[in-house]
């Protein structure tokens, strides 16, 4: 199950801390509580994936949504904290490309 540990809104900047596994049974539920902070203009998304062990497509679907949302409103998704089998499955959908990714 994936665990939002953390979400903190502060001037414009979303701080997010994600932990567990993204599955299909909690895109829905992540989507909504992400997609009601990047209606607004500007925002820029941190978020800390440093606690995730995996991320199904769902998942990523959820985050690429997100992407999408935040750029349309001149806003950011940056993601960090990235490893192992979450790392590899960004580099294989070459999202790693597509987000800004820190370590």
């Amino acid at each position: 199950m994936a665990l939002i540990q953390e979400i903190h809104s502060s001037n414009n900047q979303v701080s997010v801390t994600l932990a567990g596994s993204i599955l299909v049974t909690d895109a829905a539920e992540l989507r909504e509580k992400l997609l009601k902070y990047a209606d607004k203009e500007g925002v820029q998304f941190h978020i800390d994936m440093q606690r995730v062990e995996f991320i199904d497509s769902s998942g990523l679907g959820v985050l690429v949504t997100v992407l999408k949302r935040s750029r349309q409103k001149g806003g950011d998704v940056i993601i960090k904290g990235i490893h192992g089998v979450v790392k590899e499955v960004f580099e294989l959908t070459r999202l790693n490309r597509v987000f800004q990714i820190q370590s």
